[in-house]
C-alpha cells in the first residue's frame, strides 16, 4: 500500500489507504469514527447488514497494529457507535491482546457507554480535548482554533466528489488538512461520507484502492 508524508507543525504524519494516520515522532496510530457495533446495531433493528463489514474492520486494525507497531492509539471519536453489545467484549479482548499499547479514546457524540468501562479495560479516555505539544486532537472539529496549535479531529466523514468528462462523478473520501485544522476520514467501512468544500489553500488527499493521493 502506498503511504503519503506530510508535514505539519515539524511533525511528520504519514497517511494510510485504510483510513489511519500514523504520528511518527509519538509513536502513535491516529483513527477517527470507527463505529464498532454499528453492523449489530443495525440489524437489531431489523436492517440487514452484510456480516463481513465488522470482519474486514478487524482485520484492518489488527493490520495496522502489526505493520506500525504503536506505542499509543488514539481514537478520535465514535469508537463504538451505540450501547453495550458483544462487539464492545470483542474490542477488549484485542486490547488485551495488544497490551504493550496504550489505547486511548476523546470521546464522540456516539460514545455513550458509562466511562467505567473504558477504565475497567484500560482505554484511557479524554474529554473532549487532548493536547499533546502544539496539537489538539479532538472528536468535532474545533470551532475557535487556536493561533500556536493545530486541531486533528473526526466526526464529518470527509469525501470529495471527482467529476469526469461525461458527467461521470465519483466520491472518494479523503485526508483533509487546512492550514489550521485537519479532519481524517472515518475508518468504519459502514459509515457514510459527507462532501466537503476545500478552500485553495487546504490539502486534500483522496483514498483510491490502495493508495493516498493529492488532489
Amino acid at each position: 500500500m502506498q503511504v503519503t508524508n506530510v508535514r505539519i507543525k515539524n511533525q511528520t504524519f504519514l497517511l494510510h489507504p485504510l483510513k489511519a494516520v500514523f504520528w511518527e515522532e509519538m509513536s502513535c496510530l491516529l483513527i477517527a469514527d470507527l463505529h464498532l457495533g454499528k453492523a449489530a446495531h443495525f440489524r437489531k433493528q431489523g436492517i440487514p447488514v452484510p456480516m463481513g463489514v465488522t470482519d474486514a474492520n478487524w482485520d484492518r486494525l489488527i493490520s495496522l497494529l502489526i505493520d506500525f507497531s504503536p506505542a499509543r492509539v488514539l481514537f478520535l471519536g465514535d469508537l463504538f457507535h451505540s450501547a453495550y453489545n458483544h462487539i464492545c467484549d470483542e474490542f477488549t479482548d484485542l486490547v488485551k491482546q495488544f497490551s504493550h499499547i496504550s489505547f486511548e479514546l476523546v470521546i464522540g457524540n456516539h460514545d455513550i457507554l458509562e466511562k467505567d468501562f473504558y477504565l475497567d479495560n484500560n482505554i484511557i479516555v479524554h474529554d473532549p480535548i487532548l493536547e499533546i505539544g502544539p496539537f489538539q486532537l479532538s472528536h468535532f472539529p474545533l470551532n475557535e482554533l487556536s493561533t500556536k496549535q493545530y486541531n486533528i479531529a473526526g466526526h464529518v466523514h470527509p469525501c470529495v466528489r471527482l467529476r469526469g468528462n461525461s458527467r461521470q462523478s465519483l466520491r472518494l473520501p479523503c485526508f483533509w488538512f487546512g492550514t489550521k485544522q485537519a479532519v481524517l476520514p472515518a475508518f468504519g467501512l459502514f459509515t457514510g461520507m459527507a462532501v466537503v468544500r476545500p478552500s485553495k489553500e487546504d490539502q486534500v488527499f483522496v483514498i483510491v484502492e490502495d493508495s493516498v493521493v493529492e488532489v
